[in-house]
């Protein structure tokens, strides 16, 4: 082979291999940075990867969901990335046109996006299971085991009575995948950071411990929707629990009874024997009955001073209440409020 052939073969060989070189070089630079999320979308999307999840498992859900067009060329840079063995479970945001780089560095890092976690106008323990895991990975079910497992929550210094004290109704931010056991660690700093050295000072002037405060916060609450009004109910509690005279709280026959139907408390009611039968029972029930407020908890640790022993629904139906220091007022207005009732057809 002449020297002139060679020459001409050498040159086309590095020719060749330029083109390959710029080829795989501009495909792998396509491959990494170029987008390949939401690239027709202008909002991000967010990207729910459960606990316990597979690669295949977050490739299909990205894909399917329209997330990635390509999913070969994020599989690729996913096992470069050692992405497919570090899979970390949560909610994450995806902004359009992401490359498959910062996507995949963004799931391997595990960087979620907060949730805010709100719950508020709470019955029961069931009404706040559902409440507090609707937008969670932890089932209902998983969190009402907890709940109801009473040595684990003695470990907060609570019983199956007074639990639901621990939960003070705010919004909070929390990560999706929370878990059960996490979200009580965190819902009892909440608490403990609600319950500063001022407020556990007033509710020792009270003589009363927190879930003491709570389970009377729970009362006035169930009593009055208007907040303005709950330091003058809580003061009438007080005055009669100073007094030793029973509470006589409707709303604790109703939740004893279970039945929140019930619009109209009539004396069969007040029969139920049951420790949260205030027309029977001195003194405060076990617990909350229902899960107070933060104006409920602070109505009561700021009370109204007054000489009001009864109070009962004004006729208006306006959801405030007429204040009597005598049974004798108290009964008259309880009579036009009796009547009100009647004529508006509320009989049980």
């Amino acid at each position: 082979m002449t020297p002139k052939k060679k020459h001409k073969i050498y040159t086309i060989l590095m020719v060749t291999l330029s083109i390959l070189v710029t080829t795989m070089v501009f495909y792998f630079y396509q491959v990494f940075f170029s987008p390949n999320a939401l690239t027709e979308e202008v909002e991000p999307q967010t990207l729910k990867i459960p606990t316990g999840a597979t690669f295949k498992q977050v490739s299909d859900s990205l894909y399917l969901n329209d997330q990635i067009h390509d999913v070969v060329s994020f599989s690729f840079v996913a096992k470069v990335m050692k992405y497919q063995e570090n899979i970390k479970p949560g909610l994450y945001t995806i902004q359009p046109k992401m490359s498959n780089r910062e996507l995949v560095t963004l799931l391997r890092s595990g960087r979620q996006t907060p949730i805010n976690l709100t719950f508020n106008n709470i019955r029961t323990k069931e009404d706040l299971a559902e409440k507090i895991t609707q937008n969670l990975e932890m089932s209902q079910n998983q969190f009402m085991e907890l709940l109801q497992d009473s040595s684990y929550i003695r470990k907060f210094d609570f019983d199956e009575a007074t639990v639901m004290s621990m939960f003070i109704p705010n919004t909070y931010e929390v990560y999706w995948d929370t878990s059960p056991e996490k979200l009580f660690d965190r819902m009892y700093q909440e608490y403990n950071r609600f319950w500063t050295n001022e407020r556990q000072a007033k509710a020792k002037s009270l003589g009363m411990s927190r879930n003491e405060v709570a389970t009377l916060a729970s009362i006035v609450q169930a009593e009055t929707v208007q907040k303005d009004e709950r330091p003058k109910v809580a003061g009438v509690y007080i005055n009669r629990l100073e007094r030793n005279m029973l509470l006589q709280a409707d709303p604790t026959l109703v939740f004893a009874l279970g039945d929140f139907s019930i619009k109209r408390v009539l004396n069969e009611h007040k029969k139920i024997d049951s420790p949260y039968n205030t027309y029977k029972y001195a003194g405060l029930p076990p617990g909350p009955i229902n899960l107070p407020d933060i104006s409920s908890l602070d109505a009561v640790l700021n009370y109204e001073e007054h000489n009001y022993l009864y109070f009962c629904a004004k006729e208006d139906f306006s959801g405030y209440h007429v204040f009597s220091t005598n049974l004798r007022d108290h009964l008259n207005q309880a009579r036009k409020y009796q009547k009100a009732l009647n004529e508006a057809k509320v009989f049980e």
